[in-house]
Formats: C-alpha cells, structure tokens, sequence
C-alpha cells in the first residue's frame, strides 16, 4: 500500500486525501445523528407508553384489574396486557401474544418494584414494555420496536455520503488540478534546461507563497550552475594555456633525441655534457608537468574532500609544513616564530596551504635571508604571517596575486605554474577566513592568513593554560 501510495502523482493523493476526509467525515457525522435520532425516537416512545399506561391504568381502577374493557388491537402499534394479581394475564381479542411476563414485571404488580420499561425480544420482533403498577395487579402497554426510520435515515445519509464524496473527489481534483498548474509549469521549464542544457535561460517568476520560494531556489541553482560551468572553462582553458609551453619543449627535446638516435648520430652530435644538460630538462620538464597536474586536480576539486574537519593546534600544521619544505629544499632556510593557536579544520588542506605559502616565499628569498614564519592569537583569529626578504610584489600585480595561472613577469622565468596562491586562497576560504598580501619589513612580500580561532574544551584549555609554546 505505501510503495503504491508513492507512485501516485500529487494531483491523485489529494483527489484521495480529499474524498477520504469527507468520507470519514460523512460516516462521523451518520454515527452522531443516527445515535441521536435513535435516542429521541426512544424517548418519544417510552413517554408515550408512560401516558398510555396512565390511562389504562386509570381505566382499571375505576373497573378492576378483572372487568376493565381493554381496546381492542389496532393491527400494529400499541400492545396491552393486565397482569391479575393470581399472575394470570388478560389482553384484547386479536391481539398477537407478548413475551411471558419477565420476574421484575411480576415483582412490580406484586408491590415489591416501582414502575419498570424494559425491552424484549419476541418470536419475530422486539418489544419495548412498560409496566405499571394498578391495584394488587399492573398493567402493561408495549410497542413493537421499528427501525425503519433508523434505516430509512441511514439509507439517505449514504446517498449523501455517496454524493459528498464524488463531489469532494471532483473539487479536489480540480483545486489539484488549479493549484499544481504552477507546478507544471515550473516542470516544464526545468525538463526544457535539462533537455537544452542552457542554463542561461531562469525560469520566469510567478505565483506567491512556497511556488515563488521554490522558483527562487531553483533559480538560484542555475546561477550556481552557470558559475561553476564558466568556471570550469576557464579552468580548462588556462589549463590548455600553461599546459602547452611545457608539453612543446618536452616534445621538442624528445624528438631531437629520437631524430638523432634514428641516424646513428646521437653520440657524436651531442656531447655528454649537452646530453646530460638535455636529460636534466626533461626530467624537470616532467617533474613540472607532474606539479602542475596535482595542482590542476587539487584546485579542479574545488571544497570536495573526504577530510573531516577536526580542533588542532596550527603549530602542529605550520611545523609540519615547515618540515616537508626543508626536506624537499634543503638550501632553504625556514624561521619559526609561532604560537599555539587552536582551529577547527582540515589537516592536509591547511597544511597544503601552509607549505605553498613557504613555497612561494622560497623561490623570492634570498640564500642568505631566511623565510620567516610567524604564528600568533590576534583577537578571535589566528593570524599566519610568512615573508621574504626578495624584491617584493609590484602594486599593479596585488590585485590578481591569487588568480589562477597569475604570474607576474618576474616570474616568468622561476619554476611553477601560477596556482599555489590560488589553492592557498581557496583553503583559506573554506575555512572561513581571508588571505592578504602586503609589504615585509625587509623589502620583500608579506602573505597573511587570518583564519578564526577555535574554543576550546575546558580539558584542553586547562591543559594548554601558562604553556610556552613558542617554537624558534
């Protein structure tokens, strides 16, 4: 039932909802007024054999249990009996037999009960009888129960019912119908994106209430759609862009060494100190093509990760960073300043970002001059400074220092492809913080990240409380 139940359309579960809520409330309403007039038809009846065994009553007085003439039986209707006090019982001539007289009727005609009503079943039919007490004996005056009014009620209340609910599943197939036209549209236009793939074309806004929020919302997804496909070119196409200075020299390298190898001559046309010089760049030329499609993928990834996000010290990143960089670049020399500050982030991504930043650092830095790496609390923030002592950035290549593929041209001839900033810049964000440049006190570029401070838990808190963590 519920797997058939979620097939339906919406147009065919409120047809459903609606013609069951009035239904439900028809058969409410037939039990309610059944029971009352049920209960007025009883109560009308029990009075009128109250009066009419006044009446007798009165009658047998004046006569006696034994001479009072009793009426004569109408056919249908009113039933009378005289209870003698010898337990014997008189009714009128014609008159179908009533039940035997029950053991609380003979009690009342004995004087030991008050007046008594009571219902009783016949060979055929139901009986409802009252009993009254008269002189040393009672009389009694029944009627035979009729439920034709009961069923002649009920019959017309399901012919309502019956009617309500066609009624209420044709209103409520037309409000579905009225109601979700919006809906249909709001599909079409969708079905059309999808099948166009232009996801230029928003869907007009129209209707009130949740139909406008949800054309909103929807619109606001092609938006983001739009953006990250016009990403996603401009990607591919820088990436074309760098890729082929790097791809033409490898080729051009590796098909000079194939020309010469062909003729025989590859020994005697090259020298070994140019053979090696050759061999040299094309490792380099990998090696860089290597970077480059790491970076490309890293960065193509945009915030997607696997990497939960956890509370860490930042010491333990920059340090960690620090470390790589020294193994990888041993000449280069790397001075820590920092602080335990504590954030809730990614490891590797920060680390990532951490280790580009010093990277970027080393290609300007001088050999004698290290690269300074400072760590501290500033306020709600951690706040990582990291600059060298080299020329410095020119005021016009600030602005686009964390574009992708940027390099300014003194860089041009200094190994990478322009896309460490912008992974630094993208870690940065996702962490909800902000990177900046600016000029170093010795002359060269100052990159700093700002990224918010964590809270720590009381047990840490304690722990790290009037610690020195300050690493030289």
């Amino acid at each position: 039932m519920t797997r058939w139940w979620r097939r339906r359309s919406l147009r065919t579960r409120l047809t459903v909802i609606a013609a069951t809520a009035i239904a439900v409330s028809v058969f409410v309403a037939f039990q309610v007024a059944s029971e009352l007039l049920d209960w007025e038809l009883q109560n009308t009846a029990e009075n009128q054999l109250r009066a009419d065994s006044r009446v007798l009553a009165t009658s047998a007085e004046r006569a006696g249990l034994a001479q009072v003439q009793l009426p004569p039986y109408p056919g249908s209707g009113r039933l009378v009996r005289v209870i003698l006090p010898d337990g014997s019982t008189r009714t009128p001539v014609g008159q179908p037999e009533l039940p035997q007289v029950s053991e609380h009727a003979g009690r009342v005609a004995q004087g030991a009960s008050a007046d008594l009503m009571e219902s009783k079943d016949g060979d055929d039919d139901g009986y409802r009888i009252y009993t009254l007490r008269v002189g040393d004996g009672a009389v009694q005056v029944a009627h035979v129960a009729d439920d034709s009014p009961i069923n002649r009620f009920g019959l017309g209340m399901l012919l309502i019912g019956l009617l309500c609910v066609v009624g209420g599943a044709v209103v409520g197939r037309t409000v579905a119908r009225t109601g979700l036209a919006p809906m249909d549209r709001l599909t079409a236009a969708a079905v059309r994106v999808a099948n166009t793939q232009d996801l230029d074309a928003d869907i007009p806004d129209e209707g009130g209430g949740e139909i406008r929020r949800l054309i909103q919302a929807i619109n606001d997804m092609l938006a983001a759609l739009r953006d990250s496909r016009r990403a996603q070119r401009l990607l591919a196409e820088d990436a074309a862009h760098e890729l082929k200075t790097p791809l033409t020299s490898l080729r051009l390298n590796i098909e000079l060494l194939v020309r010469l190898d062909r003729r025989g001559t590859l020994d005697t046309a090259l020298s070994a100190e140019s053979r090696t010089r050759l061999l040299n760049d094309l490792g380099a030329q990998v090696a860089e093509l290597s970077a480059l499609a790491a970076e490309l993928t890293d960065l193509a990834r945009g915030d997607v990760s696997d990497e939960s996000t956890e509370l860490l010290d930042l010491t333990d990143v920059v340090v960690a960073a620090a470390t790589q960089v020294r193994s990888r670049v041993p000449d280069l020399e790397v001075a820590l300043d920092v602080t335990s500050v504590w954030v809730s982030g990614r490891p590797a991504a920060l680390q990532r970002a951490v280790l580009n930043l010093i990277d970027n650092a080393g290609k300007w830095s001088p050999a004698d001059q290290p690269v300074q790496v400072r760590l501290r609390a500033e306020g709600a923030s951690a706040v990582l400074e990291v600059d060298d002592a080299g020329p410095g950035i020119d005021a016009a290549d600030v602005p686009r220092v964390f574009d992708r593929f940027y390099r300014a041209d003194s860089a041009r001839a200094l190994p990478g492809s322009g896309l460490g900033l912008s992974i630094v810049q993208r870690v940065v964000h996702a962490h909800g913080g902000r990177a900046a440049v600016a000029r170093s006190a010795r002359g060269g570029a100052l990159l700093r990240v700002d990224l918010p401070a964590a809270l720590l838990p009381a047990p840490i808190a304690r722990l790290t409380a009037g610690e020195d963590t300050a690493v030289r």
